[in-house]
């Protein structure tokens, strides 16, 4: 009987295919990639490390050849997949079938290099027939995608390697720029951008309820035009607060009331009634970009935990693959579907002919369908929330539903406008509005209806009914209420929304849409309040560099040209290296073509024609970091200048010699000059309590990054000597503290006294955990920080002789309650640790980020952030012992290397000693037998 492996990338996945797999299968996973381009220099394998190209892990002067290694924490999975395939007849590699897949298949027979047979098997769902078809069918490695994706990971690794040192050295250190990320922070900068531009107006607006004056029945309309005017809306004016159109009416605060005035008691008419049928359609079936979008609107997931709940479906078989830009659905598919739709809901509901979706996303994989439930005839949300968990089980009704309506009849109803018009005193022509809608047949909305949870209600909300209505019947008016409105500010990028914009653009790729929003997010780049994503200051200063320095590489039709670039290496109509070439080194000699940057600044050479690596080297010096780093505020009442500048520890303000720390929380939007004028007036706490006696220096308090201490002396810039600095107790503010106080705190660590048994000073101070005592390296915790001025001799020697206790401290009570986590059902709370806030369902725990607060922190983005924290696994412990002993390894080895030559030295100094003594010793010898010769001689005469 023949014996085959088969390797997936997840131990999930794998369960769940060994479950359709007979005994002469043995079905392993290799734990996602199992190497890689070298992430660090220590990964760099010796004989590489003083090639040129060694840091980036590419060998750009030949070929673009990548240096791949082997992950570390991989090493006993392939060692375990050797020995597994030392046992077996026959390779299956089952990786998923989109590039990224080819790519893990392709990786794992270089390095397993099997002897047996090596098949291909593909699949776009784990369900028993799927998997049969796939190993009765395999196929070979696509070389095209292995070399698309390869080239992918080299363009990534040599854009991020070169650009991101530029903004290490020229805005702050740790720092990263990336072919996608960047472009997408640029995104979010720009919105906040027009945010910091717009100028609001205000506009006013009326409704008036009317009655019918014969029968029953009333409505509430709103003023749409004056004289034949349209009253001016929101949309009617520009970012600086103008209007756009000159022919728009628009009522101030005293126009509007009294116009409300002189409506009073006046006829009205119904001028026009108007009915317009119409129909809609279904949306087409998922995607990874739409399936995104919905479930941030509607579950409101990030699209970080939708593709987390999406892999968890996929893997246990309830849905087909999850990484897909195609809305097609298999025949048998759609099949299965129409018989539900018949038995659910009806023949009615059913059109005459399946629908056919056509892809509107350029380079999709059609392969590859929509995202969809497994099998023939799918499982219902009940059936399947009875054996998943609860996001699993809301993704899939999701899925479900929008899958059965895209293959369900259009909606059809009616809409009716009614326009009611009226004349004031002074002959002015009002005319009021109203719209109401009827839907004649719910279609597909009976089965789903986007950003909505239950179809059934918003059917009803949808629907807006008026009384029957004739032209010229006569209405009376009355409440005529006139209401103010402001114009708003462009809405900030919500996942969903910023997910929909790079898909507009053609930026990136959907499967890489969920890492890149999770990259500017962990990176510092954006935060999120609530739903919306807020830019940093530090994003401004990166976004600006990026623009005025390299434009191509932030700007959008270049970026989405790459994207097609790419497209063309993986359907063979291109190779990469040529392309690879022209993107790094340049055409050439550079064009004389100029770039202008996001913010106006010209003269930049293009990045196409220079290439970047020379785009980095001629650039750097031309780069002022003071500028780029700074955003022009505004002026005061007084005429100074106000910019916001971003630090090596944070973003301030600036004007003249005054700063101020801008607030972590403050969105770039709000810092208006009246704001930023309020917090560099804001007194800062800081104060002279008097002198030291001792030195008499200046004793100060002041507020620091990381909380209120006191300063002996001012801070001289010229000197390498810094003033002597001491923490607050927690028991003490920064209002209340005395001279004498902060004297005592300076004073620390505090000398209590000697140890009677062998006259070595035990001393008292406060550290990381709390106050303590210690005489040499032994320590022993206080229970109180005063305790650190009062504790005796005797008492602190009667604490260094009891055994050392590892105290743990009560659990504090949470500081909120939010709800049940999905995964772990463990109740979630939000609780204060040693370094802030963080919420925890018991067994993980994720600090809230900048933007998140106690007050503010949703169950949402507490499961969202409890979810990042799961993903990234357990927390590695250093190993220090062994750090330590390779540490004293290396050393003894450079020691015993300067010892080496000496040694030699000494040792032939030695041996020449010797050898010269042993010269003299055969010279005296030689002597003494001469002379003993010459004496016998002389004797026998």
């Amino acid at each position: 009987m023949t014996k085959s492996l088969v390797i997936v990338e997840s131990p999930a996945k794998a369960k769940t295919i060994a479950g359709y797999l007979g005994a002469g299968f043995v079905v392993e996973s290799s734990i996602g990639h199992i190497r890689d381009l070298p992430k660090r220099a220590s990964d760099v394998p010796a004989q590489y490390k003083k090639s040129a190209w060694a840091r980036l892990g590419v060998d750009v002067e030949n070929g673009f050849k990548p240096l791949y290694v082997i992950d570390p924490e991989k090493k006993s999975q392939v060692k375990k997949l050797k020995d597994l395939l030392k046992q077996v007849d026959q390779l299956y590699v089952a990786t998923d079938e989109d590039r990224e897949g080819e790519s893990i298949a392709w990786h794992l027979i270089q390095v397993l290099s099997p002897k047996v047979p090596v098949k291909r098997m593909v699949f776009h769902e784990i369900t028993r027939k799927a998997i049969q078809a796939a190993i009765d069918a395999p196929r070979d490695i696509d070389q095209r995608l292995v070399d698309a994706q390869e080239a992918r990971r080299i363009l990534d690794r040599l854009y991020g390697y070169e650009v991101s040192p530029v903004l290490w050295r020229k805005i702050m250190p740790r720092l990263s720029a990336g072919r996608v990320q960047s472009v997408a922070t640029r995104i979010v900068v720009e919105r906040e951008r027009a945010r910091i531009r717009f100028v609001r107006a205000a506009y006013w607006g009326m409704e008036a309820e009317f009655a019918k004056q014969k029968g029953t029945g009333s409505l509430v309309a709103t003023l749409h035009s004056l004289d034949g005017k349209r009253l001016a809306t929101g949309k009617d004016f520009d970012e600086s607060g103008k209007l756009k159109r000159k022919e728009a009416a628009l009522l101030d605060e005293k126009q509007a009331k009294a116009l409300a005035a002189d409506l009073v008691g006046r006829r009205f008419e119904v001028s026009s009634v108007e009915t317009k049928p119409y129909k809609r359609s279904p949306s087409p079936p998922f995607m990874t970009s739409t399936l995104q979008q919905e479930a941030g609107r509607k579950l409101r997931f990030s699209s970080a935990r939708t593709m987390q709940v999406a892999q968890r479906l996929y893997e246990n078989g309830y849905i087909t693959y999850m990484r897909t830009d195609s809305t097609t659905l298999a025949d048998d598919a759609v099949t299965g579907v129409r018989k539900q739709i018949a038995q659910m809901y009806g023949d009615d509901y059913l059109p005459a002919s399946p629908r056919k979706y056509a892809k509107k996303v350029k380079s999709a994989q059609e392969a590859h369908e929509a995202i969809r439930p497994t099998g023939d005839t799918f499982r219902t949300p009940e059936e399947v929330a009875r054996s998943v968990g609860k996001d699993e089980a809301r993704l899939y009704e999701l899925i479900w539903k929008r899958t059965v309506a895209s293959q369900m009849q259009d909606a059809r109803g009616e809409t009716l406008q009614v326009r009611i018009v009226g004349t004031t005193d002074n002959g002015q022509r009002c005319e009021f509005s109203v719209t109401g809608n009827t839907i004649t047949f719910p279609g597909f909305l009976r089965a789903y209806v986007e950003g909505s949870d239950d179809p059934e209600a918003e059917l009803l909300n949808r629907e807006k009914h008026l009384p029957a209505l004739s032209k010229g019947e006569g209405l009376d008016g009355s409440e005529f209420k006139p209401s103010g409105h402001e114009t708003q500010p462009p809405a900030r990028f919500t996942e969903a929304s910023l997910v929909r914009r790079l898909e507009e653009l053609g930026v990136g790729r959907p499967s890489t849409y969920a890492s890149i929003i999770s990259t500017i997010l962990n990176r510092g780049y954006v935060r999120k309040k609530s739903s919306a994503l807020i830019p940093s200051f530090k994003a401004f200063a990166v976004v600006t560099l990026l623009e005025r320095h390299f434009p191509d590489l932030v700007d959008y039709a270049f970026t989405a040209r790459m994207e097609d670039d790419l497209d063309a290496i993986a359907s063979g109509q291109a190779d990469a290296e040529p392309w690879l070439r022209r993107f790094y080194f340049g055409k050439g000699k550079p064009a004389n073509d100029t770039a202008t940057g996001g913010d106006g600044s010209k003269n930049v050479e293009r990045t196409s024609d220079v290439g970047l690596h020379a785009m980095v080297n001629d650039q750097m010096g031309e780069i002022d970091a003071r500028d780029i780093n700074s955003i022009p505020i505004g002026t005061d009442d007084e005429g100074r200048g106000i910019v916001a500048r971003v630090g090596r520890y944070g973003p301030y303000l600036q004007r003249g010699d005054d700063t101020v720390s801008i607030p972590d929380d403050m969105p770039p939007d709000e810092l208006t000059v009246e704001k930023s004028t309020e917090l560099l007036n804001a007194p800062s706490g800081d104060r002279q309590l008097g002198s030291d006696p001792a030195t008499e220096l200046p004793v100060f308090v002041k507020a620091g990054r990381f909380g209120t201490y006191v300063q002996l002396g001012e801070l001289d810039p010229d000197s390498k000597e810094k003033p002597k600095t001491a923490s607050l107790f927690k028991s003490m503010t920064a209002e209340t503290l005395t001279l004498e106080q902060a004297l005592k705190l300076l004073g620390l660590p505090r000398h209590i006294g000697n140890h009677p048994e062998d006259n070595e000073p035990i001393t008292a101070q406060n550290g990381r955990y709390g106050p303590y005592i210690t005489k040499g390296k032994d320590t022993r915790s206080l229970e109180t920080e005063e305790q650190i001025f009062t504790v005796t001799v005797d008492e602190a020697v009667k604490l260094l002789k009891e055994p050392k206790k590892r105290q743990r401290r009560a659990a504090a009570e949470p500081l909120r309650t939010l709800g049940k986590d999905p995964v772990s059902e463990g109740e979630i709370t939000v609780r204060n640790g040693r370094f802030g806030p963080y919420v925890t369902d018991g067994e993980t725990a994720a600090s809230l980020r900048s933007g998140d607060s106690v007050e503010e922190v949703t169950l949402d983005r507490a499961i969202e952030l409890i979810q990042m924290r799961r993903e990234r696994g357990p927390v590695k412990k250093k190993k220090k012992k062994a750090k330590k002993k390779a540490a004293k390894k290396k050393v003894a080895k450079k020691a015993a290397k300067k010892k080496a030559p000496a040694k030699k030295k000494a040792a032939k100094k030695k041996a020449t000693k010797k050898a010269a003594k042993k010269k003299t010793a055969k010279k005296a010898a030689k002597k003494t037998t001469k002379a003993a010769a010459k004496k016998t001689d002389s004797s026998e005469a």
